[in-house]
């Protein structure tokens, strides 16, 4: 028997640092959404676990313990398998990549050795979206990730996804946030009807970590001009710590059009047009 597992990539719609705790770790108010586009991985039954990375996105990642996916999967207890990691999203790009990649190797494996998953206390000593992305749904993310809220339903929208092949440290883009203490979103999200009122929204919130990012990385404000630029194009934000940044869309056939003309004018970037997961 062999599973699949999708995993998704996590895209901040926003991202408020409101604070900083006395043990470093900041504070976020976030409104998280997950893509079609993202990794996959395989799982086959073993005596022991084992981790092959493979995919366009692949070099450089290690199949040692040190990866994520294997440090998720020791959480479950001795189950033995076989995992491909399948990786498509760029590395280090704001898109919570790793932390995606290890909730799909707790959920594979929790399907694979009929099993439960994991306390979230133990999931979230891994990393603050682990929790997130254990269940990829659209969600307020709150804490240092570790509070979980559900969020109105939100309108059909796609998105244009845009990475200029820059990997961006997210320590380092926290370092240079000057002000951390920033004001969340409202306490109760609007339940919006459009993609356009959505968008209006957002461009309401913010995401803190935009421009140290951009600072630390330059390149980043020209994809989201890039973006911003594109017919159909609602709003253009960057996502994470980047150096990833998307454009809002409320049709596929925009979506695809600004993904292909960005493409094609920039054909060292990563870029993916995209529906939500579902």
């Amino acid at each position: 028997m062999t599973i699949d597992e999708a995993a998704p990539a996590k895209v901040n719609l926003t991202l408020h640092v409101t604070g900083q705790r006395a043990d470093g770790y900041h504070l976020l108010d976030s409104l998280v959404v997950f893509t079609e586009t993202g990794d996959r991985l395989h799982f086959a039954p073993a005596d022991a676990l084992s981790l092959g990375v493979t995919g366009p996105m692949a070099k450089g990642l290690p199949s040692d313990p040190t990866n994520l996916v294997l440090r998720a999967a020791a959480l479950m207890g001795g189950c033995g398998a076989m995992i491909t990691l399948e990786k498509h999203l760029p590395v280090a790009a704001g898109l919570g990549g790793g932390s995606s990649d290890a909730a799909a190797a707790l959920r594979g494996l929790a399907r694979l050795c009929n099993r439960a998953l994991p306390d979230l206390r133990e999931v979230a000593r891994l990393g603050a979206d682990l929790p997130v992305c254990l269940a990829p749904r659209p969600r307020r993310m709150g804490g240092i990730g570790e509070v979980l809220a559900e969020v109105p339903q939100l309108p059909p929208f796609w998105l244009v996804l845009a990475n200029p092949g820059v990997a961006v440290a997210t320590p380092a883009v926290f370092a240079a946030l000057a002000d951390k203490t920033g004001k969340p979103m409202p306490q109760t999200l609007p339940r919006c009807a459009s993609a356009a009122e959505l968008a209006s929204f957002l461009r309401m919130q913010r995401n803190d970590l935009e421009l140290p990012a951009r600072h630390l990385a330059p390149v980043i404000g020209k994809v989201l001009a890039a973006l911003a630029a594109q017919p159909g194009c609602l709003l253009a934000r960057m996502s994470g710590s980047g150096a990833t940044s998307f454009g809002i869309f409320a049709d596929p056939l925009h979506a695809a059009a600004a993904a292909r003309a960005i493409a094609a004018a920039e054909p060292g970037w990563w870029v993916r047009d995209t529906g939500l997961y579902a």
